[in-house]
């Protein structure tokens, strides 16, 4: 086992989310915190030691990301029976492309039933609590799990080695997209423009607001990406369309 690939596994996962955890922290909770407090979901903003939980938890999920990219991509007896395949002309750009949004309808389908399974009472305090700390969440919490949390996040990568013909690229990217999405999730402030949430398109999308209602009353909207789930299940929250334009249509005090 080379120990120097762990290494480059925490520097690219740990990168990804402090590159963008701190760029969304700067910008929205420090540089402009009081000219757009009245764009945030929540008109408060969590304590110091919050943000601190957030971060020591993520630091412990991308240890725990990188050692299971470590023995699933690196240690022989496990990567010789992935689907990882090197060279993109064995199945063609048109794979490679088209595989994308079945990476994301995957994973926004593992999440979801996961997500909903965690919150299970006798498997919530031990697998999701430490997530759901942040009543109040800020980008730093996109990867504050509890260990066991995190196992069970990262085992959609294991969905993925094992099932779909994957490049190594498809993987960077899609978690790359996938990083950013979640702090977008974890954000604090709704991007997505007034009337988003009722719209033939983004009825199906998951928001910021939407998760952070998750976070602020620990039932409903389960989702990640998506919508569908939430809403053919019915376990989108009542008030999620009527919260998103309260959030949208305030005005600067």
């Amino acid at each position: 086992m080379n120990w120097d690939n762990y290494f480059k596994g925490v520097w690219l996962i740990g990168g990804r989310y402090f590159m963008f955890a701190g760029i969304a922290f700067l910008l929205f909770y420090i540089f402009f915190r009081n000219r757009w407090l009245y764009r945030k979901i929540q008109n408060r903003f969590p304590k110091n030691t919050d943000y601190l939980r957030e971060a020591f938890y993520s630091a412990l999920t991308i240890s725990i990301f990188a050692l299971v990219s470590l023995v699933l991509f690196w240690y022989p007896p496990v990567a010789k029976h992935t689907t990882l395949y090197k060279n993109i002309a064995d199945y063609g750009w048109g794979y490679y492309f088209a595989i994308f949004p079945v990476l994301f309808i995957l994973h926004d389908t593992y999440f979801y039933f996961a997500h909903r399974l965690m919150h299970h009472k006798s498997l919530f305090k031990w697998f999701h609590l430490v997530h759901h700390q942040s009543t109040n969440p800020s980008p730093w919490a996109a990867y504050a799990f509890h260990p066991l949390e995190a196992v069970v996040e990262v085992g959609i990568v294991l969905v993925f080695s094992f099932t779909l013909p994957i490049h190594k690229t498809h993987l960077m990217i899609f978690f790359l997209m996938m990083i950013v999405y979640n702090v977008y999730g974890h954000l604090g402030y709704e991007l997505y423009p007034k009337g988003f949430s009722k719209s033939a398109v983004g009825k199906w999308i998951n928001t910021s607001v939407n998760h952070n209602q998750h976070h602020q009353y620990f039932k409903g909207n389960y989702g990640l990406y998506f919508l569908f789930w939430d809403r053919l299940l019915g376990t989108i929250r009542e008030d999620y369309d009527e919260r998103f334009e309260d959030v949208k249509t305030r005005e600067k005090i």
